[in-house]
């Protein structure tokens, strides 16, 4: 990778590729025509096929999403001396295990503009020594970084009562989010009455049911128990709704209940179609989103149906409710409450026209506040600005 032109280079982190095809999709293309890009991950023939996608050169680093100090430590090293050749103006980096090894590397590179998105932090829902690791390895992280940037105003204020870092090292760019939405892909008037008909007989929904849907992954700290949990209790009033759960299972990270599994596998109105690239069309076919995750950065998820006209039922967590205003694109619920969950989905069935304004509100406000080509200039302009003053220095 060399330098071409007046532009710098500019090397963005994450664990695997899959970070950098959705939670950052197009961002990278984008900042190619102002720096020299180069992505890093885990995952090589994956990786590989990233940058030729998306125009950018890559660089090949095995990381685990587990703790794996040996791994880590090979990692690390291979970075850095990465690092080291290419003398990059900025890293920038996302997800916890990226973050830790792209900052620690870079520091010891000297990589003078070193940053580090937010996006989450599940040591929230840890505790005992494994909580106590995560809590070193996460500040050692914002040690290394010159800026950090949280994804949500809520999760901005959570690492200062944590006391991570110091407030003048952390900023929120925009009005949060990693990398907005883009709203003319997710768009229902791309989906012809006929084709969601077809697509509902295909996966053997009824016409005529109001179906509830779930994007991400299915794992207990999304909130998978207690949505099984409402939804089978919702369906012994009425038999006319489904539950669609869009994306894989991860038994071996953080796996749902046996209760769980068993109803997901065994009930004739809870649907699952596993990992998919393109999520509009099951979108399209629903209601309502039931998002009851314990923990997010700012999701893309609830963004996502919002644009595609879906009221969603989310979490009182940060960034769900920053996305979300209560009763007017979604309603608001306690966490890790089945029972809550219950009530607002069987009133989100029961009544239309609350759903129905709901709806009218959902993609106005992802135009209005989340729009992505709007985002990545905001990124751009705090590269630029960061680029100026360090050359000022």
């Amino acid at each position: 990778m060399k330098k071409k032109g007046n532009r710098e280079k500019l090397i963005r982190i994450t664990t695997i590729p899959l970070s950098l095809e959705k939670l950052l999709e197009g961002q990278l293309t984008f900042m190619n025509q102002y720096y020299v890009v180069t992505a890093v991950a885990a995952e090589k023939e994956r990786l590989d096929q990233y940058g030729e996608d998306n125009q950018v050169d890559t660089f090949w680093v095995e990381m685990t999403r587990a703790i794996t100090p040996w791994q880590d430590l090979k990692a690390l090293l291979k970075l850095y001396r990465f690092l080291k050749k290419e003398k990059p103006l900025i890293v920038h980096t996302h997800t916890p295990k990226a973050g830790i090894i792209g900052m620690t590397a870079a520091k010891l590179a000297g990589v003078p503009l070193r940053l580090h998105t937010v996006a989450g932090l599940p040591l929230l829902e840890t505790s005992g020594l494994k909580r106590t690791i995560l809590d070193f390895v996460e500040k050692l992280t914002y040690r290394f970084a010159t800026r950090l940037y949280p994804n949500s105003f809520g999760l901005q204020k959570i690492i200062l009562e944590l006391d991570y870092a110091s407030p003048e090292k952390l900023k929120v760019l925009g009005k949060g989010s990693s990398n907005g939405i883009d709203t003319t892909y997710f768009d229902p008037s791309q989906y012809s009455s006929e084709f969601k008909v077809e697509l509902r007989k295909n996966l053997n929904i009824p016409q005529e049911d109001l179906v509830y849907i779930f994007v991400g992954r299915l794992v207990k700290e999304k909130g998978i128990n207690e949505l099984v949990a409402a939804f089978t209790e919702i369906h012994k009033k009425t038999p006319s709704v489904s539950l669609l759960l869009v994306g894989p299972f991860e038994q071996d990270l953080d796996p749902v209940s046996e209760l769980t599994l068993d109803l997901i596998q065994n009930h004739p109105k809870i649907f699952t179609t596993g990992y998919q690239v393109d999520v509009r069309p099951y979108f399209a076919i629903s209601n309502v989103l039931t998002f009851p995750s314990y923990r997010e950065g700012f999701p893309n998820v609830v963004m996502q149906a919002n644009a595609m006209n879906l009221p969603a039922i989310v979490s009182d967590i940060n960034g769900c409710n920053e996305i979300v205003e209560n009763d007017t694109n979604g309603i608001i619920i306690p966490v890790k409450d089945a029972q809550a969950l219950e009530a607002v989905m069987f009133t989100l069935y029961s009544r239309p026209e609350t759903r129905e304004q709901l709806s009218e509100n959902s993609r106005r406000l992802m135009v209005e506040n989340y729009e992505r080509q709007e985002f990545w200039h905001i990124l751009l302009k705090e590269y630029k600005e960061l680029e100026a003053a360090q050359k000022h220095c």
